[in-house]
């Protein structure tokens, strides 16, 4: 595509999975005035391409095309009876047409549209020669008030919150994540935003943004969540203290997902947020599992020291088997390109969380209800 239509921007992409997000890196360039949002989207975008790891790089406005511009001589135009109305009615009804009625064919209604004939609409000086309408009757030359000149605009204009907005946007290097290298430029772009006036700014979108609402929703019915998890462990303990020792273990793969995620060169986001929830909710299921029978062992007469103690021995074995089946169970999904940060998260946290509530856990309960070894 490259060599054959090097005038055209070719893009293959696979199929996205969750939100749709058209570029792996977006930034958004917002301001009141066309032109200097347009100048300093252009900077934002050498940046972008300055960067090894940009494939890409363009905007959401494409490019300049031609147009023609109008520029009306108010004072002959008065002069003569002719308002900006009527010339805009003219002009229209030359090039575009004007609808003046409507056909039905069938259970169909067919636009009637009025338009100049091709071979009197096809050139510049064509609008030249257009007659507009006075006020008082008479036709008026166009070219008496008015003078017809091709300028660039852009394409396509969009906004932001009531303030013009360019999006930046571009592919990532194979291999390479949208949100890594959107951190990447983002120092450049804040120095960059540092710079402009005042009212102007640059903001992340894409993928990032994204993201960013979807831990927003989140971090909504977080507090909900927590409620009802504490109340089902008070349910299940019968006892305060044991139900927060098995909440302060949630928390213990939080390592796990940092350095599993950190040497696979995986996102933290949506999705890795989903699996530190549900990473936390296996975690306190083994620590209610080895809770449990610490207070059985203690019901029957052993010792408390004996009764911690052969509760993680006894337990070790299903607690393993369980979080290694589950990690397993990962393997297949880590590879996914939307699922993959979130079957790495649980991996990395359950390995070192299981360790943890093996090791940790039972200490934890000793300090807490001051339990000793008796000799």
């Amino acid at each position: 595509m490259a060599q054959e239509f090097p005038e055209a921007r070719a893009r293959v992409a696979l199929l996205p999975n969750g939100p749709p997000v058209p570029f792996p890196v977006q930034f958004r360039v917002y301001g009141s005035d066309v032109k200097t949002v347009r100048y300093w989207a252009d900077e934002a975008k050498a940046i972008m391409r300055a960067n090894e790891n940009m494939r890409g790089v363009n905007d959401n406005w494409n490019e300049s095309v031609k147009a023609l511009h109008l520029e009306v001589d108010q004072d002959k135009a008065r002069a003569l009876g002719v308002t900006s109305q009527s010339i805009a009615q003219s002009t229209r009804t030359l090039l575009a047409g004007q609808t003046v009625g409507q056909y039905r064919e069938g259970d169909k209604l067919v636009d009637i549209v009025l338009r100049q004939p091709k071979n009197e609409r096809q050139f510049m000086t064509d609008v030249n020669n257009a007659y507009v309408q006075s006020s008082s009757g008479k036709a008026v030359l166009l070219s008496q008030v008015a003078q017809v000149r091709l300028a660039w605009e852009p394409g396509v204009l969009w906004r932001e919150g009531r303030d013009y907005a360019v999006t930046v946007q571009g592919d990532v290097a194979e291999g390479m994540q949208g949100p890594t290298v959107t951190a990447q430029l983002l120092p450049q772009l804040k120095a960059l935003a540092a710079k402009m006036p005042a009212g102007y700014g640059v903001d992340v979108a894409g993928a990032v943004e994204e993201s960013a609402k979807g831990q927003g929703s989140i971090a909504a019915g977080v507090p909900v969540m927590l409620f009802i998890i504490f109340t089902l462990l008070m349910l299940q303990l019968h006892s305060f203290s044991r139900a927060m020792l098995v909440f302060l273990t949630g928390p213990l793969g939080i390592a796990g997902v940092a350095a599993a995620l950190l040497l696979l060169n995986r996102p933290f986001g949506f999705v890795a947020l989903l699996g530190v929830i549900a990473l936390m909710g296996m975690i306190m299921r083994n620590s209610v599992i080895l809770i449990d029978q610490i207070e059985q062992d203690r019901a029957q007469g052993i010792p408390a020291w004996d009764a911690v103690v052969n509760s993680a021995v006894r337990r070790f074995r299903p607690i393993v088997l369980t979080a290694a089946a589950a990690v397993l169970a990962m393997i297949p999904l880590s590879r996914s390109v939307f699922w993959g940060p979130m079957a790495v998260a649980i991996m990395g946290g359950l390995i070192v969380a299981t360790a943890l509530t093996l090791l940790a856990l039972p200490a934890m309960y000793a300090a807490w209800f001051r339990v000793k070894k008796t000799v």
